[in-house]
């Protein structure tokens, strides 16, 4: 079964407007638990994104506002440029990143991780073909994926990938599934067959790795290539 984002995004998502101060950003994150909050517009449309990191800013960037001459740390300088500006923020507005990265709610969580990779963000704010804000989906609820039950991974190895989506005889496969961990052994007819199978439980929610073990009676990988 392919996950979308809407499987795993939380959807009671607290939110900040342009307007709202500093301090009441901090209180909202230290209250709620969470490291970032989505600023928004009285629509929800999403505006940007507030973390804990750019809260920081005003911490990390503070003595140059005290000692003359004073310079944060090139390293500093360097992977945030806007730091200094955040720093004397005092709203959601001068403190957020924007544009939020987004994603949509129909999007495979395969999709979300790459997004979030690309980005090098935490989290993604979830919005709707109109933009509004309907969830939010952090690393944490993807990694979730991965505690799914061995016995719910090996139903969906048999039921949808040996049966309903490989129209070939599967009867000589076995399935084994430990922590995670596919174990696929016995025989199929062909050998690309073997191949198209184990590719295909790779992609299953919650599978760590794939031990292919199937044998074949026929070799048909020569022939693919003339």
């Amino acid at each position: 079964m392919r996950m979308t984002v809407a499987d795993v995004m939380t959807e009671k998502v607290v939110t900040v407007t342009a307007a709202t101060p500093f301090k009441e950003i901090a209180e909202t994150l230290i209250s709620g638990g969470i490291s970032a909050v989505p600023v928004t517009d009285d629509d929800r449309h999403v505006l940007g994104m507030v973390s804990e990191a750019d809260l920081l800013r005003k911490e990390e960037f503070r003595e140059q506002f005290y000692r003359e001459g004073y310079q944060p740390p090139l390293r500093a300088r360097m992977r945030h440029p806007k730091g200094r500006q955040k720093a004397a923020g005092d709203t959601a507005a001068e403190l957020m990143t924007s544009p939020a990265v987004c994603v949509s709610p129909e999007a495979s969580a395969v999709e979300a991780a790459r997004l979030m990779d690309t980005h090098d963000v935490k989290r993604l704010a979830v919005v709707d073909y109109n933009g509004r804000l309907v969830g939010i989906v952090s690393r944490r609820d993807l990694v979730k994926l991965f505690l799914r039950a061995d016995d719910d991974i090996a139903t969906e190895v048999r039921e949808d990938i040996l049966v309903r989506n490989l129209w070939v005889d599967t009867s000589g496969v076995e399935v084994e599934v430990r922590q995670g961990v596919v174990t696929l052994s016995g025989w199929m007819e062909r050998r690309s067959e073997a191949g198209i199978a184990a590719r295909m439980t790779h992609r299953v929610n919650g599978v760590v790795d794939v031990v292919d073990k199937l044998a074949w009676k026929q070799d048909d990988s020569q022939a693919e290539t003339r």
